[in-house]
């Protein structure tokens, strides 16, 4: 078991396929971490699909409006077109590599678009660095982010089944 050295900063999901401990990275990008703590304490992402999981590449989740499993306004057809009510974050681009295991937050073409839904990297993908906003690093369960279910959109999607800060848990 990995060592969670700041439990402040450590976030443990609890996928359908097992579960994974992500340091987070406040130093990085602080407004990012605030924000997934903020809806991670809120149980925001309790329930929530994996709806774009590429092969090679990486698991794409967080949609908590319609990927959010059991939620008002759960929508298959509809998650990843989602974010939460608040707004959308300022990007926090940084010198930090996307390599197996970092968890960045996704966005559409605007910078300052990232919200509610992040990525993690099954493998390096620099083609992403300093242009999305990472904000963690998985240091426990990277075997369990690997048996995600893949597709673009996934059929019958693992999802996160609970997602707790540390020190909360």
């Amino acid at each position: 078991m990995a060592e969670i050295k700041d439990p402040e900063n450590t976030i443990i999901m609890e996928t359908t396929k097992g579960r994974v401990v992500i340091e987070l990275l406040p130093d990085v990008a602080p407004g990012h971490v605030a924000r997934i703590k903020e809806l991670t304490r809120e149980g925001a992402y309790d329930g929530v699909v994996f709806h774009r999981v590429i092969e090679d590449f990486m698991a794409q989740t967080g949609d908590v409006q319609y990927g959010k499993t059991g939620g008002e306004h759960f929508n298959p057809g509809r998650a990843g077109m989602g974010g939460s009510s608040k707004p959308d974050l300022k990007a926090e681009f940084s010198d930090k590599s996307h390599v197996r295991g970092t968890c960045s937050m996704a966005r559409s073409q605007m910078p300052n678009s990232a919200n509610s839904q992040f990525f993690i990297c099954f493998t390096d993908a620099p083609w992403l660095n300093k242009q999305y906003s990472i904000w963690g690093q998985v240091i426990e369960g990277m075997e369990n982010v690997d048996k995600i279910k893949r597709g673009e959109p996934v059929r019958d999607p693992d999802t996160i089944v609970s997602m707790r800060v540390a020190a909360d848990a």
